[in-house]
């Protein structure tokens, strides 16, 4: 057999239907880095390129038996690789009108009746969690968090000094951290 960088793209396709790896090397070689550009120029991102790319010659093995070439190779390769980055601006796009109207369903002043439900097993979840702090602790947040005390004013209030006021922040406040977990310390109680 002779070289198959001589065959032209017809020949080579022949060689893949008939379960020729080489010929599909060949394929791969001669078309790879020049289908990642055009992917990288139109996506400009170098994960997806190399993605969109691999998919590619994927479908390409995948199909081989029964690949009928109604034109070119380099046709063929150039449309399915434009194909699935359609596909994937497609998706961007569904995916950025989602999380808009996510977004705006968040932001509207309609409250949903599920809404409420959980924000009542949530604030159900934090008070019970405070409730668990040992006894000046808790004295300390909540004269914080209900009555917006400074660290001064709770210092006087209960006598003790302003550091330990701070130390007793501090410290509920890694406690219910850990407890109820980031998502939850960052929106309900900072």
């Amino acid at each position: 057999m002779h070289s198959l960088s001589n065959l032209d793209d017809f020949e080579l396709m022949t060689l893949l239907k008939a379960d020729q790896e080489l010929a599909f090397a060949e394929i791969f070689r001669r078309f790879d880095s020049l289908l990642y550009i055009y992917a990288y120029k139109k996506l400009q991102n170098t994960e997806e390129a190399k993605d969109v790319v691999q998919e590619v010659f994927v479908q390409l093995w995948n199909a081989r038996k029964d690949f009928v070439l109604k034109t070119t190779l380099p046709g063929y390769l150039y449309k399915s690789v434009l194909n699935k980055i359609l596909n994937i601006i497609a998706r961007k796009q569904s995916e950025t009108k989602y999380i808009a109207s996510l977004q705006h369903a968040i932001n509207s002043d309609m409250v949903s009746a599920d809404f409420l439900i959980r924000e009542k097993d949530i604030t159900a979840l934090i008070e019970k969690e405070i409730a668990a702090l040992p006894p000046k602790m808790r004295e300390v947040f909540e004269l914080r968090k209900n009555q917006y005390l400074s660290n001064k004013e709770i210092a006087l209030q209960l006598n003790i000094s302003e550091q330990t006021v701070e130390t007793h922040m501090k410290r509920a406040l890694k406690i219910l951290r850990n407890k109820l977990g980031v998502l939850i310390y960052l929106c309900y109680l900072l």
